[in-house]
């Protein structure tokens, strides 16, 4: 007998990255975060935007739906607010003045905001409204352990903090997930490193990923770096065997302050004062970096065993925005503790919208659960909106764009990889969106690995941001392992591996005591602009199965060159969510010294364009990360 049919909508908002998601039974039909319909980066507000996508992709209106989703209860939140403040009281009083407001707005009459955001999305009957709310380590566990292809796994979901739990180990079987261990606020590996993004010039819950990338900028042989690592782990944090950990309050502010750190006592602590956006990288900030990359991988790889203790998997699925360190996850990978990881591609708390759909599809409605061990459920993670020709066709009237329609997409990818393999720098934008924080080869700008001028060119005349922001590599699946010490898939570009012996170059024996830029542009592989300091890059294996045009580009590419690899990076400035419609992609192009810019079969030459030489004329100005 046929499964009736499920229709759920899964929903996160008011912290940031907000989504939407929708489910039908336990196919996904569409996901997709707020921001890039907005263009308000990391947006926190009700996702109407993103909703009206899924339920145009799926065809369907909000009275249809078996139930709305919310990624967590909002309730034990504001019991965790008030009991942190009283616990801590009579500090964090201004904080506590300033949250209760915003909390009982927002949070406390959540039904009602929730009902009022649709109301944005279409007229529907509230009395047929079913609204659900799983706790935000549910969310985060199934978004992994349903989307992957395991029958059973371990889960680890590590983050900031849910409604108590930072961080969870759960076990998966069938439709069903159960906890096994948890550990509760304030004491966070999420927070821990969202508290070093703070003290190094970074903004929390959008910088780590720029602690991540300049950890290995700091000299691993340095003194200093092993007496910063002592520092953390003797004042900063006690990690237990389990991989549990005890967070010193004297030197916080986060539980109830406005900040997250007590700058004085940090400054006391390490030697120098909190870096500021106009201060200049130095060496110091470097190797605290690493310092506090080092001590969360420890933490991490910890956990990972304890997971393994509890449930004696082979599997694990990881979730939660800390399994966005990519270069922690290649670590747990390489530890070989299990068998098989998978790591949801939308880790953070946009993924945690269509988790939470997931839970109540599997868990409250019982549903069906088919895996075959092998593949997952996120369709590539390409499940954002796709665009016809009629509506490119309508961009280019509308901006006046020059360009050539190519009527056999052989010819155009040929075209293309020949470009690209003469140094010029490619927006590529084809069919659906990626959803999560990775540009997978749809919505990316391309380049040539082996040019060592393309990660500068790249970062200051493109992205317009930091120069010592890494690079990743899009490399076909089969020539992933002549390139890369990784033996498994990367197709979400969540690992991060050494290159292989065969790329590297030698370097002086005082590598590590040179100046931090000068060691940047030293060339150290034959594939240069991928190639961290460290010999490692976050590698993204590149599938016939999941993207067909962008594995042919890049065979088109090794056709020419010898190397089935190029860099990839997301398609946006600094401060910009990746490009969704044709006209972002087009604006992007027009603002930015990007060569070429690809819409489907659509090819537009920078020269060719009108005013083409007047960035400023296309230029949004955004907030910077």
């Amino acid at each position: 007998m046929k499964e009736a049919e499920k229709k759920i909508l899964g929903v996160s908002a008011f912290y940031h990255d907000s989504a939407a998601a929708l489910i039908i039974n336990d196919r996904i039909i569409a996901a997709a975060q707020e921001e890039r319909f907005t263009r308000e980066k990391q947006s926190s507000k009700f996702p109407v935007e993103a909703i009206k996508y899924c339920l145009e992709e799926a065809g369907l209106e909000i009275d249809e739906l078996d139930a709305v989703v919310f990624y967590d209860k909002p309730l034990l939140k504001f019991e965790r607010l008030l009991e942190t403040y009283y616990a801590f009281s009579p500090k964090g009083i201004l904080s506590f003045v300033k949250a209760i407001p915003v909390w009982l707005n927002e949070k406390l009459f959540l039904k009602k905001n929730i009902r009022d955001g649709l109301r944005k999305v279409s007229d529907y009957d509230i009395n047929s409204l079913h609204l659900l709310f799983p706790e935000h380590h549910l969310s985060h566990s199934a978004s992994a352990f349903f989307s992957s292809p395991y029958k059973e796994s371990a889960i680890l979901t590590i983050d900031g903090v849910g409604e108590w739990s930072t961080a969870s180990i759960g076990f998966g079987k069938d439709n069903k997930i159960k906890f096994l261990k948890e550990l509760h606020f304030p004491h966070s590996v999420g927070l821990l490193y969202s508290a070093f993004t703070y003290f190094l010039g970074f903004r929390v819950n959008s910088g780590e990923y720029k602690l991540m990338g300049l950890a290995p900028y700091g000299n691993p042989n340095s003194n200093q770096t092993q007496k910063f690592i002592n520092l953390i782990k003797n004042n900063l944090v006690d990690i237990k065997d389990d991989g549990s950990i005890w967070l010193n309050q004297t030197y916080y502010n986060y539980a109830t302050g406005l900040r997250m750190v007590k700058d004085n006592k940090w400054q006391d602590l390490f030697g120098f004062d909190r870096r500021t956006e106009e201060i200049d990288i130095e060496q110091h900030h470097c190797n605290l970096a690493l310092a506090i990359q080092i001590v969360t991988e420890e933490i991490v790889l910890k956990m990972g065993k304890e997971a393994k203790r509890l449930t004696k998997s082979d599997n694990l699925c990881l979730a939660g925005g800390v399994a966005l360190n990519c270069v922690a996850n290649g670590k747990l990978q390489k530890e070989g503790i299990f068998k098989n990881i998978y790591i949801q591609p939308a880790a953070g708390d946009a993924g945690a919208a269509l988790g939470a759909a997931q839970a109540i599809y599997y868990m409250y409605f019982d549903g069906n659960r088919k895996v075959d061990g092998v593949n997952d459920i996120m369709e590539g993670a390409y499940l954002g909106p796709s665009f016809s020709t009629k509506e490119i066709m309508s961009m280019n009237k509308k901006t006046k764009a020059v360009y050539e329609n190519y009527s056999n997409f052989d010819t155009l990818n040929k075209d293309i990889a020949k470009e690209i393999s003469e140094g010029k720098v490619v927006g590529w934008f084809q069919g659906r969106m990626e959803f999560g924080p990775r540009a997978l080869g749809n919505r990316s700008i391309l380049g040539d690995a082996r040019n060592p001028e393309m990660q500068k060119k790249l970062n200051l005349k493109i992205k317009y941001r930091e120069g010592f922001r890494p690079f990743a590599p899009s490399v076909l699946a089969e020539d992933s392992k002549k390139l890369f010490d990784l033996d498994v898939e990367s197709p979400y570009m969540l690992l991060v591996a050494p290159i292989n012996d065969s790329i590297k170059k030698t370097l002086p024996e005082n590598y590590y005591d040179l100046p931090l830029w000068e060691r940047l542009y030293r060339e150290r592989s034959t594939l240069q602009s991928i190639t961290h300091i460290d010999f490692s890059a976050r590698v993204q294996t590149v599938h016939k199965e999941t993207n067909i045009r962008y594995w042919e580009l890049i065979n088109a590419f090794k056709e020419i060159t010898g190397y089935g690899l190029v860099v990839n990076t997301s398609f946006n400035v600094r401060g910009e969510p990746i490009v969704c419609t044709p006209y972002d992609a087009y604006r992007c192009f027009m603002s930015t010294e990007i060569d070429y810019l690809v819409i489907n079969n659509f090819v537009y030459k920078k020269e060719d364009q009108i005013d083409w030489e007047d960035k400023e004329k296309w230029m949004v100005k955004f907030k910077l990360d």
